[in-house]
């Protein structure tokens, strides 16, 4: 019995250690111009992680989350936005034409990765840890459409997930961002 008990509890304990990933600094992404962006160059900020199309009726949230960059952007906060064409093909484009897109109508200067899906099959490894409590240890999700939010702490722990709908500049977010929320 007590081989059955440790077998079992040492399958647990490996099982854990293979898959969970306790930080978001353990990636390595792509930006939309092709270059490696490590997210371990993010220790020490807190980190707004949003999945963006061009094409959705919540679009206008670059303005919101652009706006946000330029007021508490920099050594404490930054925003990853991960283009994704998971619904409705509302990002149909290459990434050369997705930056044109962001930069001609928002001006967006935040980091915008190279496209990914961020559900499915082919879900991409840091949409994985976001939406999967054996990976990140916090909570499962799922992405339930373009512009859902995910807040990252200055540790690179997942902290919330916030809902497409709720604006960037929402008090909630912005009260994360500034401290008076953890």
């Amino acid at each position: 019995m007590k081989k059955i008990i440790f077998f079992i509890a040492t399958a647990f304990f490996l099982s854990f250690v293979t898959y969970a990933q306790n930080t978001i600094h353990e990636f390595k992404v792509d930006d939309i111009d092709g270059n490696s962006f490590d997210l371990s160059s993010l220790k020490g900020k807190k980190v707004l992680v949003v999945n963006t199309a061009s094409k959705c009726g919540l679009t206008p949230q670059y303005e919101q989350l652009q706006e946000l960059y330029e007021t508490y952007g920099g050594e404490d906060f930054v925003i990853i936005g991960f283009p994704a064409n998971n619904f409705a093909n509302q990002e149909p484009g290459s990434n050369e034409e997705i930056e044109e897109f962001c930069q001609k109508n928002y001006g967006v200067t935040f980091p915008m990765m190279s496209k990914i899906s961020v559900k499915g099959d082919d879900m991409h490894p840091v949409y994985q840890w976001l939406t999967q409590k054996n990976r990140n240890g916090v909570m499962d999700s799922e992405v339930s459409w373009n512009f859902q939010k995910y807040l990252i702490n200055k540790n690179g722990e997942l902290v919330e997930m916030i809902a497409p709908k709720t604006k960037p500049n929402d008090e909630k977010i912005i009260n994360w961002i500034k401290g008076t929320k953890p």
